[in-house]
């Protein structure tokens, strides 16, 4: 049996004419590849059976023939409609843009009789649109193709075009390096022909050579044309992360699984992973620093953003946001706090008529069958709120427990922190930090060097030890006001989470006498 998804558009075409479907409503914003897809099933086709004729309509140029033939005259959408239906011509018209007109009760009305009187002529019309917009009363009579963007060996046709036509092709390190050209065309993934060449051209003009890192800033704009997603430039890495060796490990192992040699190998693409824990301990830092890792676009469903006032428009968002994660695929799609996100679906029924749990039913039908480069990073701070349905196996790779930082974690934290504001580690006695740290979250660490750097500075005088342990005395750990809390996350994530880091749960108890000692 041949599944649709084994299907080639061209062949997915194909079969629509033979089938003898009069209108096809072609989605896409690519005019010249879909064109130039219809003029290769038109040569096909003339091998085999009859020559078709191919004529393309604009509002402004009227009908053309690729022959040369205009017809100028037929600018209105009825007079082309009339002469497709009354020439005697066998042939293939492209309709550019014709949606907006396809609302007029009389264009609707000529449409439904072209479909019908066209069938046994041998004709078909194409509505080539980048949005769409049928209106029910044609919806049976015509068939919804979306045409893919460019696959990996399209942009890699691409590449070889433009190694073709520059000066000194051998320079471009793509140009001898399989895998950096992998990497190169993974990137381009989700852009149109023409915004890859544009990239390409750029990269190689800045750069004289194929930058990812450029290629993934034409991947920004059209994130930020979504609406619902939003773009996180990777300034992160995973030296910025103190600890957490056995999450770092993994993501390190699941990187490499996004390779074409990992399907040859037999590997599935990885679906994603769910982080619980404490607020502060690295979980959003973690997100950010894969992306640096992996050279992947990292993208922030703001689901707030994702629910609207009107009937309808929550779930389009959401298939919208899953749509152009999918687009930019290979991609990170951070679902930051997710239980703020989707909570109160048990009531959605009687607060909001159910968007809730459509809008979820949705995010999790895809997440459990999606077969896409999408690699989905979710964090929670409050497992109570997180529906189990969501940690059923199968949803994500793997479930990450990340508990407050352990004594070598928290002098790891503090080397960094005082790294990045150019102060050196071994100025400073990192044990004894460490020590009356204990309880302390990563931001928490962070935030009292930065309060030690704002007391020196008022008094002219660089931090120390001293100040630092004092800043320490002024703060009130979160692992005390959110005991209860933290220790019930605990419990449940002994016997149904991964640790992060090497440590056991049971090398933080007496982290948590000395809290309580104080």
């Amino acid at each position: 049996m041949i599944t649709r998804k084994k299907l080639s558009i061209l062949k997915r075409i194909e079969y629509l004419i033979r089938a003898r479907y009069s209108i096809m409503y072609i989605v896409s914003s690519e005019e010249s590849r879909v064109e130039e897809a219809i003029k290769k099933i038109a040569l096909e086709r003339a091998k085999k059976e009859r020559k078709k004729e191919i004529f393309i309509w604009s509002i402004t140029k009227g009908l053309e023939s690729i022959e040369g033939k205009s017809l100028s005259e037929l600018r209105e959408p009825l007079k082309v409609l009339d002469y497709i239906i009354e020439a005697e011509v066998e042939g293939f018209f492209v309709l550019r843009d014709f949606h907006p007109y396809m609302k007029d009760p009389v264009v609707m009305r000529k449409l439904r009789d072209a479909n019908r009187e066209i069938k046994n002529d041998y004709k078909n019309i194409f509505i080539l649109s980048p949005v769409i917009t049928i209106p029910i009363e044609l919806e049976k009579a015509i068939a919804l193709i979306d045409f893919d963007l460019p696959s990996k060996e399209e942009i890699d046709q691409i590449i070889e075009v433009i190694l073709r036509v520059i000066d000194n092709p051998s320079q471009a390190k793509a140009y001898n390096d399989p895998m950096l050209r992998s990497r190169v065309i993974d990137a381009a993934l989700g852009l149109t022909a023409e915004e890859a060449e544009n990239v390409f051209a750029k990269s190689l003009v800045q750069t004289g050579d194929f930058d990812i890192d450029i290629i993934l800033s034409e991947k920004e704009q059209i994130i930020r044309k979504s609406g619902v997603l939003e773009y996180y430039k990777a300034l992160q890495d995973f030296q910025d992360i103190g600890g957490l060796e056995n999450l770092k490990a993994w993501l390190k192992r699941r990187g490499l699984a996004f390779t074409e040699e990992a399907r040859k190998f037999g590997l599935p693409q990885p679906k994603g992973i769910l982080l619980i824990g404490i607020p502060g301990c690295g979980k959003s830092l973690t997100a950010k620093a894969i992306s640096s890792l992996w050279k992947f676009p990292l993208l922030r469903l703001d689901v707030g953003k994702v629910f609207s006032s009107l009937v309808g428009s929550s779930e389009e968002n959401i298939r919208r946001a899953i749509q152009t994660a999918e687009s930019i695929a290979p991609s990170i799609l951070w679902l930051d706090e997710l239980e703020k996100g989707f909570s109160g679906i048990g009531s959605s029924n009687v607060s909001d008529a159910g968007t809730t749990a459509r809008v979820f039913g949705t995010f999790l039908t895809w997440l459990q069958e999606k077969e896409s480069s999408v690699f989905v990073f979710a964090t929670s701070n409050n497992i109570s709120q997180l529906p189990p349905e969501l940690l059923r196996k199968g949803r994500f790779d793997e479930i990450f427990y990340i508990d407050l930082p352990t004594k070598i974690e928290r002098k790891e934290i503090f080397s960094i922190h005082l790294k990045k504001r150019n102060r050196n580690p071994e100025l400073f006695n990192l044990d004894h930090l460490a020590e009356v740290t204990a309880g302390y979250s990563g931001s928490e660490i962070e935030e009292i060097i930065i309060s030690g750097l704002y007391d020196a500075f008022e008094c002219g005088e660089d931090v120390n030890d001293e100040r630092l342990v004092n800043c320490t005395k002024d703060m009130i750990p979160l692992s005390q006001t959110m005991k209860e809390t933290i220790t019930t996350i605990r419990e449940w994530a002994k016997t149904r989470a991964r640790k992060a880091s090497l440590a056991g749960y049971e090398d933080e108890e007496e982290n948590y006498r000395k809290i309580e000692m104080k």
